[in-house]
């Protein structure tokens, strides 16, 4: 699974776990784009610190992902 095209979040509230970041991620990409993602890269860092419930989305650690972003979308 790879994703070409995808929604870049931002988020880095620290009073909030990563499964409800991604959560709020993935809410505000379905009601944008009418779809639900699938795929999410995220930081290594962010893998590290927190193992989240990924709700249906698979979490692919990526090296180039800053801290605190989240590269959503649908891959197909």
């Amino acid at each position: 699974m790879t994703l070409q095209v995808g929604m870049l979040w931002f988020d880095d509230a620290r009073d909030r776990s990563l499964a409800d970041k991604l959560l709020q991620a993935a809410r505000h990409y379905e009601r944008k784009y009418g779809r639900r993602p699938n795929i999410c890269y995220v930081s290594l860092h962010a893998l590290e610190r927190e193992a989240p419930g990924a709700q249906g989305l698979q979490l692919r650690p990526a090296p180039d992902i800053l801290p605190h972003h989240f590269w959503l979308g649908v891959a197909e």
